[in-house]
Order: structure tokens, then C-alpha cells, then sequence
């Protein structure tokens, strides 16, 4: 098992900043590789970005390219997400989740945390 617990969400203005932070227990943290989705109201879980185990290696939604950021630190195993420039559409529930395989689906995420509320006011 492995606990995700997210923190850092809140209001901010369009083209503000927000960091979101994930902290893991549980199984050894360094074996997972990490995803961010975010799901607003009325629609599906969407996939933000990921992180590779090591932190090498990160992916992203086209259309958060450049103003999303994931790193990780896999001494105090944590995994934070920076949203910079943020839009009125980026309001969402934020998830991050663990997973063996990595990928964009959600379905290959095997364990996720409660979610925290990102609203960006226009």
C-alpha cells in the first residue's frame, strides 16, 4: 500500500501560481512512478503529467506544456506539481497517484490520494 496525501491547493487569480505538493508512506516511495491528473466538475479525470521513479524523466498534457511543472524528491518522499500562469479552466480537483507501469491512463495508477481543490478566478 501507498498513502498519497495532496496539499497546496486553493484560490488564486488567472495567471497566478499555485504548488501543489504530494506526500507518499507506505511502500518505498523511489519504485513508483507518480502521475497528476485533475477532474473538474461534470467531467472526466484528465490526465496532467507524470514523473519517472528516478525523477529523470517527465511527460505532459499538450495543452499544459510549459506551464506545468512536476519534480519530485525521493529522499522525503514527495512529488509537487508547479502551475504557473494559471487559467480560469485549470479549476479542478488535482490527484496525485502512484503507479508500477506509469502511462496516461488512469486506470494504470494503482493508488491515489483524496485530491485538492485548485479554483482560479478570472
Amino acid at each position: 500500500q501507498v498513502q498519497l496525501v495532496e496539499s497546496g491547493g486553493g484560490l488564486v487569480q488567472a495567471g497566478g501560481s499555485l504548488r501543489l505538493s504530494c506526500a507518499a508512506s507506505g511502500r518505498t516511495f523511489s519504485n513508483y512512478d507518480m502521475g497528476w491528473f485533475r477532474q473538474a466538475p461534470g467531467k472526466e479525470r484528465e490526465f496532467v503529467g507524470k514523473i519517472s521513479r528516478s525523477g529523470t524523466s517527465t511527460y505532459y498534457a499538450d495543452s499544459l506544456k510549459g506551464r506545468f511543472t512536476i519534480s519530485r524528491d525521493n529522499a522525503k518522499n514527495m512529488v509537487a506539481l508547479q502551475m504557473n500562469s494559471l487559467k480560469p479552466e485549470d479549476t479542478a480537483v488535482y490527484y496525485c497517484a502512484a503507479s508500477g507501469l506509469g502511462g496516461v491512463r488512469a486506470g494504470f495508477y494503482d493508488y491515489w490520494g483524496q485530491g485538492t481543490q485548485v479554483t482560479v478566478s478570472s
